[in-house]
């Protein structure tokens, strides 16, 4: 009887891993092993079995195939193996995975529009304020540009601790949660400025503006490892 090859320890991960964790670990691999690396780990062989084995768990239905095979295996050849405990590790691994695509769908997109709804307008707000920032009807708009954005902040915020962060998205998570303190730092400025006229404080505003794009750029670049 043919002894059924082990993908995932080829892939060097566990059998209740989520899908983003098995896509995680092959890009990681295949970066240490593919012959176009040229490096002194590049293995020909190997990276065939990593691909192998990567066709079967990325796929829901293969793997749930595989996986039924690999118990059916493992309870032949040992005795301490239990059904029910590989099924409830199965149902575990689905479950993180369900959780996963929640997280993102329910949080992560949504964050990201309210974060497009206060960034995008800032420069062209600034520019008609600018025009005359002693005009009343200029900066009653700007104002309430301003209140329009703390609305849809705490929305965004109230969101984002609405649900757990699974662990695969906990560094994406990180980069939103300090992307939301900065806007929020920075639309205090933009207030601060409608009541002095201090420059320094729009220019501020401003600057946490900035840092709060470049902080929603890097989760953006976390998140598509793991998509």
């Amino acid at each position: 009887m043919t002894t059924l090859k082990n993908y995932y320890s080829t892939l060097q991960v566990n059998p209740t891993s989520t899908a983003a964790e098995i896509k995680q670990a092959y890009r990681r691999l295949a970066k240490i092993f593919h012959p176009d690396s040229q490096t002194q780990s590049a293995d020909h062989d190997r990276i065939i079995q990593i691909n192998a084995a990567y066709e079967v768990l990325s796929d829901p239905q293969k793997r749930q195939s595989y996986d039924r095979q690999l118990g059916l295996e493992i309870n032949s050849y040992s005795n301490g193996f239990e059904p029910s405990i590989y099924k409830k590790q199965q149902q575990k691994a689905t479950e993180a995975d369900a959780e996963l695509n929640v997280w993102i769908n329910k949080v992560y997109k949504p964050i990201n529009r309210s974060i497009n709804q206060i960034l995008n307008p800032l420069k062209s707000e600034v520019n008609k304020l600018s025009a005359d920032p002693f005009d009343d009807e200029l900066m009653e708009a700007f104002q309430a540009y301003i209140e329009l954005c703390r609305n849809t902040l705490n929305k965004a915020q109230k969101l984002f601790r609405s649900q757990k962060n699974p662990s695969p998205v906990a560094g994406v998570a990180a980069h939103l949660y300090y992307t939301l303190n900065h806007l929020d730092d920075g639309l205090n400025e933009l207030e601060t400025f409608t009541l002095n006229y201090d420059d320094s404080s729009l220019h501020t505003g401003q600057e946490f503006f900035r840092i709060a794009s470049r902080l929603r750029r890097e989760a953006q670049e976390e998140m598509k490892k793991i998509s």
